[in-house]
């Protein structure tokens, strides 16, 4: 299986890289507890229509080396460039879901544009959700730190207990098999409960607002109107409206896990927003 260094601490980590190598490229950039298999839906359609498709399992995710540090956003960010420097990928369009789309944003600020011609964030926390100084209508913190602490004592029912809200399957047109649920549930715990606990800690603190207005390239923004772990208002429509050049597709009863109930609509607009040159 082919891995990098990371260029923070030279933990190994795992990527894939499908399709022809001299297709347009596309960079994906998971949520929190998946790998890369969480884009199979857009990952294989693409490669399979000449695009060079790449991603690669967070540290302490799928088959990236256990690690007990690198998880602030900095370092999560450089093991981000560090895949791109690895295969020196260029005109690359950078897709990240939830967590994920705030470590693009950091990648982008922290080391340029240079190799990155087009961004999209998808169902994303960035700018995040929380209440801070330039956000006042934020989530309170203390909310999302009573949260964390369910997680850290019982990970199994959080994940188990969170996928319908997750996946909006109580909402028309999210439909998902029984199987497909629970395969990405059981897949969460691919995820070591190190990483899992420092992802959601960072969400506590996370505020990229400052970072998406100096962005200067194309950004689409897809969100759902039902995400209940990143609600559209606090973070997809926000980014939005900070971001210089951006586009926002609301897809409607869409919940977080929209990469799966919506997986043709994301993939056909992924395909379009790249067509744009």
């Amino acid at each position: 299986m082919p891995y990098f260094e990371s260029p923070v601490d030279g933990a190994r980590l795992h990527f894939v890289d499908y399709g022809p190598a001299a297709g347009q490229v596309v960079v994906f950039v998971n949520s929190a507890y998946f790998g890369t298999e969480m884009w199979e839906y857009q990952m294989l359609p693409l490669a399979e229509a000449g695009y060079r498709c790449v991603g690669f399992d967070r540290r302490g995710h799928g088959r990236s080396d256990d690690a007990w540090g690198g998880f602030d956003l900095d370092s999560l960010a450089d093991d981000v460039d560090g895949l791109l420097r690895h295969l020196d990928l260029r005109e690359v369009t950078l897709v990240g879901h939830s967590v994920g789309t705030a470590e693009v944003v950091r990648c982008l600020t922290r080391h340029g544009v240079e190799r990155v011609a087009r961004v999209a964030l998808v169902a994303g926390m960035a700018p995040g959700p929380a209440r801070s100084a330039d956000h006042p209508a934020g989530v309170d913190p203390a909310l999302i730190e009573a949260g964390n602490e369910t997680f850290r004592r019982d990970r199994a029912a959080f994940f188990a207990e969170g996928a319908r809200a997750f996946f909006a399957l109580d909402l028309p047109g999210n439909d998902l098999s029984e199987a497909y649920v629970q395969s990405m549930v059981d897949r969460c715990h691919g995820a070591t409960a190190r990483a899992g606990t420092a992802l959601s800690d960072l969400v506590v603190t996370l505020n990229v607002a400052p970072e998406l207005a100096k962005l200067d390239l194309p950004v689409l923004v897809v969100h759902g109107t039902h995400d209940a772990s990143a609600p559209l208002d606090l973070t997809g429509r926000r980014a939005a409206q900070l971001l210089p050049d951006s586009t926002l597709k609301v897809y409607e009863n869409a919940g977080h896990g929209l990469f799966a109930t919506h997986a043709e609509q994301l993939t056909d607009d992924l395909r379009e927003f790249m067509a744009r040159g």
